[in-house]
């Protein structure tokens, strides 16, 4: 039986297979005026990953007064950190270079396709994978740019990927960094970079390590997120060699009137400044780019906070960004998924 030739119109693929690597951060508006902070809070809140509670109330709530208030509150806090003449949104910013200097590392091997997606706003996670297969990718490697894991964060980007997959007749292979929270060249980052901003700053008495927070019934579902935190903080603290009394952990972001994981960044700060601490530094190692809750929560409004009640010398530590521990860490995580890919 003669074998049959391939149909002239069937789709291919270039004859080398290409391998995808795609980053995936949280998102940002588009703008700080109401309607571009009114659709990017709706994407946002309407994922069931980040608010699970009962769809049909939820939907009244966040369509009611949520998303007629909150775009003006949210569009005056992001026009604070907001860069009207590039790139608008400091966490573009960093992911678009982070992109971009991970691409010139890996210039030499053509095969490999690097790129960035928001899980909400632009560029779609949808649209960046599309855009991959369509360069030849049948592999792709997705870097959720979230060190801790939690399932509204990086369980909503697999989700997201997991359900384009199930659209597609021809499915890449597919791995997924996982939560990098207690890797060796993580915690060497952060204490490096604790180190690189103290060296000309005044000594805190008071080192602040605070995560975004999560609904406390959350963990209790058992979300690790709380137990993935605390252990970057221990390492963190153990590789900066700084005795239990120097270093607090807390939880900041937190939203609606349920209880969230404590104890909380604005309360711990006002209440160290009232009973005398006159020095501390904050570092937000949850997040791998400086953001809104980083730049405006942290760096404007707990500053105030702490100069208010009493506080003399407030240090933000800012995030891995773009610098090159940030780089390395993530080409490294890149080069350990890619084994058995390359040659």
């Amino acid at each position: 039986m003669a074998i049959p030739e391939k149909p002239s119109d069937h789709p291919s693929f270039p004859k080398k297979s290409k391998i995808g690597v795609l980053l995936v951060n949280l998102g940002t508006p588009e703008g700080t005026d109401y309607w571009s902070m009114r659709r990017y809070l709706k994407e946002f809140l309407m994922d069931k990953r980040v608010v699970d509670i009962y769809r049909p109330l939820w939907w009244l709530i966040l369509n009611g007064p949520i998303l007629t208030f909150r775009p003006s509150k949210s569009g005056k806090a992001y026009q604070k950190i907001w860069d009207k003449d590039n790139y608008g949104s400091p966490l573009r910013k960093f992911t678009i270079n982070q992109t971009q200097k991970i691409k010139e590392n890996f210039v030499s091997n053509q095969d490999i396709v690097i790129d960035y997606a928001m899980r909400y706003g632009i560029p779609s996670i949808n649209k960046v994978l599309d855009n991959m297969m369509s360069q030849g990718c049948k592999k792709v490697i997705l870097v959720p740019l979230y060190p801790q894991y939690a399932a509204s964060t990086s369980a909503t980007v697999k989700d997201v990927v997991f359900k384009w997959m199930l659209k597609q007749r021809w499915q890449p292979d597919l791995r997924t960094v996982a939560p990098w929270f207690d890797e060796k060249e993580y915690i060497k980052a952060l204490a490096s970079t604790v180190k690189d901003n103290l060296k000309n700053n005044k000594k805190p008495d008071v080192l602040i390590i605070s995560f975004h927070g999560i609904p406390k019934r959350y963990f209790l579902a058992g979300d690790p997120y709380h137990c993935h935190c605390i252990k970057t903080a221990r390492l963190l603290k153990e590789e900066l060699k700084l005795p239990d009394d120097q270093v607090l952990v807390t939880f900041q972001s937190r939203f609606g009137p349920e209880p969230w994981l404590q104890p909380y960044t604005d309360k711990t700060i006002i209440e160290l400044a009232k009973t005398g601490t006159k020095n501390i530094a904050v570092i937000a190692p949850g997040f791998i780019s400086d953001c809104l809750e980083t730049l405006e929560e942290i760096n404007v409004e707990a500053r105030e906070l702490f100069f208010e009640n009493g506080g003399q010398n407030f240090n933000y530590i800012p995030c891995l960004n773009d610098n090159k521990y940030s780089i390395k860490l993530l080409e490294n995580l890149i080069k350990k998924n890619l084994l058995g890919w390359i040659d």
